[in-house]
């Protein structure tokens, strides 16, 4: 079993270490034909050519030959042709290798999938998860178990615990890895925001305490620069934090908040559009958006569209950018299971390497394939019978980790292609 798990993240990653080599290898050939042949061209005509050496300059020879001088046009115009042929025959080589790899990783993709639960890899645990994350290289796995986070080696699957952290006075609702650095950060019942760090003795401690929030955190975001935080709380608030020399928090927006990622929904039935404008780059609302239902989830696939899921609603809404306007509108629905749901807990995922997109709606696990011409199919629906029901994918997708109330399991399912 364990030499099936990774099967599919090998062949990626052997494809881009061949492309890479390629490349590399076209690269260094190039420059070599372009040097052979300067000097191939210097030699067979330094006698019909009026060439004068330059006395010795301090600067760097190129193609390890002298520095010249020429007089002759015709000659410059000839090697200046054929440097860009060869230049340009590079790029088409490495932009075929790119298309190639491509086409490979989506049809990769395209083939059916499921994700199987790996029974001997379940973790016993009677107290509720709320959140549960895994970082980037997939070694270190964090468990919300009410107010204290667990913290599991990670192996292929195989779990260790490790450490225990208790700072949270009350159940812990998010979890959050860095990607740059060794941090991740925690949001809480009791409503503070804590950042973690890993110390010299390779042990969490807990680095800064974000206080400003008066109720439940329910959502956190970070910026790809990992600067900026972005936290939603049932306070009704949004509060950005900006990092300079400390964490600080810059602007607070009044909005009832359940999740946040340049939209954010809530229980008012609304999508609220936000960017960054203006010399203090504040935040601003510059499109707003009346859905049916209580809104729970979003999730952007790419810069011009976005998925929601809303209360109980057996679809998750496509919105997507009108380039003429330059607002979001629906453009479509797609069929996901669902049943009964009470919480906006367990935040929607988009699988970039894998082009899926992980929705918990209700008493399910929806994993929605996106198609080469750009559709969304719902490819499996894993119903764990209850809504009590928390969790999240790897960054890669080869791990789909949950905690229900029914199975009283943290559960580890592995990607599997059929």
């Amino acid at each position: 079993m364990n030499k099936k798990i990774g099967t599919i993240s090998d062949v990626y990653q052997e494809k881009m270490m061949e492309c890479f080599e390629d490349v590399q290898n076209q690269i260094e050939s190039s420059f070599n034909k372009v040097d052979s042949y300067l000097d191939s061209l210097l030699n067979d005509t330094s006698d019909s050519f009026n060439v004068n050496t330059v006395q010795k300059q301090p600067c760097i020879p190129i193609f390890n030959t002298p520095l010249i001088q020429f007089h002759n046009s015709n000659f410059l115009q000839s090697l200046y042709l054929d440097i860009k042929s060869l230049i340009k025959l590079n790029i088409n080589n490495s932009l075929e290798l790119k298309d190639q790899l491509l086409n490979q990783t989506n049809q990769l993709n395209e083939k059916p999938f499921t994700y199987q639960l790996i029974p001997q890899y379940s973790i016993s645990q009677s107290d509720y998860c709320f959140a549960i994350a895994i970082n980037k290289d997939c070694s270190i796995l964090l468990a919300g178990c009410y107010q204290q986070i667990k913290v599991f080696e990670f192996k292929s699957g195989i779990t260790k615990q490790t450490q225990i952290l208790s700072q949270h006075n009350d159940r812990v609702f998010t979890l959050n890895f860095m990607k740059k650095q060794n941090q991740f950060i925690s949001g809480s019942y009791d409503s503070s925001i804590i950042i973690w760090q890993l110390n010299q003795n390779n042990q969490w401690v807990s680095q800064y305490i974000l206080n400003g929030h008066s109720s439940t955190i329910a959502c956190l975001i970070i910026n790809d620069n990992e600067d900026l935080i972005v936290s939603g709380s049932y306070d009704k608030t949004i509060k950005f934090w900006m990092k300079k020399n400390e964490w600080s928090c810059y602007q607070t927006s009044f909005y009832l908040c359940i999740w946040f990622e340049v939209v954010s929904c809530g229980n008012d039935k609304l999508l609220l559009i936000t960017e960054q404008q203006g010399r203090n780059k504040e935040w601003i609302v510059i499109q707003k958006i009346t859905v049916e239902q209580i809104a729970y989830r979003v999730c952007f696939i790419d810069n011009n569209m976005f998925t929601l899921s809303q209360h109980e609603q057996e679809q998750i809404s496509i919105f997507e950018m009108n380039s003429i306007n330059q607002q979001f509108t629906k453009t479509t629905d797609i069929n996901v299971k669902c049943g009964s749901d009470n919480n906006c807990l367990f935040a929607q995922q988009y699988i970039n390497s894998k082009c899926m997109v992980v929705s918990k709606n209700g008493q399910y696990v929806n994993l929605i394939r996106k198609t080469l011409d750009g559709h969304l199919v719902t490819q499996q629906s894993i119903h764990f019978n209850t809504c009590s029901l928390f969790g999240g994918m790897s960054d890669n997708g080869e791990y789909l980790i949950t905690w229900d109330n029914k199975s009283n399991q943290i559960q580890i399912r592995t990607y599997q292609q059929l």
